[in-house]
């Protein structure tokens, strides 16, 4: 029998934690002067510092200081008056010191929370370190059918990326969410994802790897110890951490109900089938040989330095959800709608850039968040802007455009990525105004269409339909609907019943 969903949270408690690994946007390396610029040709961005040769000596960025320093206060954490750097020791080939710079018993930041709404439900994240540490490279296997080294002809590795200031941001166990725990996990990271992009700290985009999760789940009956976790590596978007906690939880079942043990190891997780596999069994603290970086002094943050960052933080995600709600005017519901969409933030800039309300909810609920599902991206990520958005939907308000080509303007934007009166220009998108053109495709659509203009004639007044349908085949949707039908009316029955305006046929956004 197929275990379901409903089965596994009907019989199971799920707990999960999460580590977040974040790239700050600093301009230099964590440890040397090199450039963090993403793109580079390979090997071109690296120095003795970062590559670990005899002899170099790293010094820490203040810039990184700082950041870490705003995203524990953002997540409510303590700041430590002193931390240092550890060696944390193993090999890997994209890590040519054979060691990675990290934290490991005195972290910068320690015993935060962040709160997430889920279904009406608020549920506290605790966090328990944020802790600072330097990239890795990155490994390319060619010649193998999966892009991994298994089956692979040979392998080629890129330091650019090694020594770039990486942020772990580690949860405490979240128990309690019950059958809501993948969606607690999803909306834990789309909350942090907002409040790093607010702190400006780092660009947080999931596809190039600045912002990436390592997903811990476990299992345990009520009443019983918390089960041994799985640890799911380098989930890369939030769609996924949602699908990787679903997935653990539903294998994990099977293997409890058949009387198998559950063995603490790291997974990987398959984008295309959802579904996780092993890795290797999990290193503890111990097997990383940790001890103190010899190299390095330790960090001690002045609290007045550290006082005037908290005075200077942003106006935080939360914070500005509640005034925009009240500055909006929009109910409980449709703000829960707009933050499980995760595009508050979008539409409170869309507004803030000239929209209506009422028109930037529907579009980034409509037409934009079926143009990110079709590109598997979040809103965020599509390449509209809340000002594209507002622009449209000031070129709709004065005529220029229907719903209809702006929704054309919109592909026009993602196609090519300039703004949308350049789109128009170079698509000409503009709705046709010009009336002796519409009588001459209103024409040219009774005399191809000489039964359905009988039917008209006859009395048959929804016939016309048919008829404004050729026009605006004619013009590329560019015509007025309202002003043809009104055309075609006066044609073939000397004008629209009762002599009032005719409704358009509109589509809504």
């Amino acid at each position: 029998m197929t275990l379901t969903y409903a089965d596994v949270t009907s019989r199971y408690e799920p707990v999960f934690g999460l580590e977040t690994h974040v790239e700050l946007g600093t301009v230099s390396k964590m440890f040397c002067g090199c450039s963090t610029e993403f793109g580079a040709a390979p090997n071109t961005h690296t120095c003795p510092v970062c590559l670990g040769l005899p002899g170099a000596l790293p010094v820490v960025n203040e810039v990184a200081i700082e950041s870490t320093i705003k995203i524990g206060l953002a997540l409510n954490c303590s700041i430590a008056p002193w931390c240092r750097f550890a060696r944390k020791n193993y090999f890997y080939p994209d890590m040519p010191k054979n060691f990675q710079t990290s934290q490991y018993d005195e972290p910068l930041c320690v015993d935060g929370y962040v709160d997430v709404e889920v279904q009406g439900q608020t549920f506290r994240v605790g966090i328990e370190r944020v802790h600072m540490e330097e990239d890795t490279g990155k490994n390319t296997h060619v010649g193998g059918a999966t892009g991994r080294i298994h089956g692979a002809d040979y392998s080629l590795v890129d330091f650019n990326r090694a020594g770039i200031p990486l942020i772990e941001i580690v949860t405490k166990p979240v128990p309690g969410t019950g059958e809501l725990a993948p969606e607690v996990a999803k909306a834990y990271v789309t909350e942090l994802r907002d409040i790093l992009r607010t702190l400006g700290v780092s660009d947080v985009r999931m596809e190039q790897g600045s912002l990436r999760c390592d997903v811990n789940t476990s299992l345990n009956k009520p009443g019983e110890p918390m089960g041994t976790r799985t640890e799911t590596k380098n989930v890369n978007s939030l769609r996924s951490v949602e699908r990787a906690v679903r997935s653990e939880m539903l294998r994990q079942a099977g293997l409890l109900d058949a009387g198998t043990r559950i063995f603490q190891e790291t997974r990987h997780f398959n984008e295309s089938t959802g579904d996780t596999r092993p890795g290797r069994s999990k290193e503890e603290a111990t097997d990383y040989r940790y001890f103190p970086e010899p190299d390095l002094v330790p960090v001690e943050a002045d609290p007045d330095w550290v006082e005037q960052v908290r005075a200077a933080l942003p106006e935080l995600p939360a914070a500005r959800r509640a005034r925009l709600r009240e500055s909006l005017g929009v109910s409980a519901e449709d703000m829960q709608q707009l933050s499980n969409a995760g595009v508050v933030e979008l539409v409170g800039q869309t507004v803030e850039a000239g929209a209506p309300i009422g028109e930037a909810r529907n579009w980034w609920l409509g037409y934009l968040a079926q143009k990110a599902n079709e590109r598997e991206v979040d809103a965020a990520d599509l390449g509209v802007t809340p000002a594209h958005v507002a622009r449209l939907v000031e070129l709709v308000a004065d005529g220029t455009l229907s719903v209809a080509l702006a929704r054309q303007a919109v592909d026009g934007v993602l196609d090519t990525g300039s703004d949308v009166d350049t789109v128009v220009a170079e698509r000409g998108l503009k709705r046709v105004s010009d009336t002796g053109s519409l009588e001459a495709a209103a024409d040219e659509a009774i005399a191809a269409n000489p039964d359905v203009a009988e039917k008209v004639r006859g009395g048959k007044l929804p016939a016309v339909g048919a008829l404004v349908g050729a026009v605006m085949k004619a013009t590329r949707g560019q015509a007025d609907a309202a002003a043809v039908k009104a055309i075609l009316l006066e044609k073939l029955n000397g004008g629209p019943p009762g002599g009032g305006g005719v409704a358009a046929g509109g589509v809504g956004a």
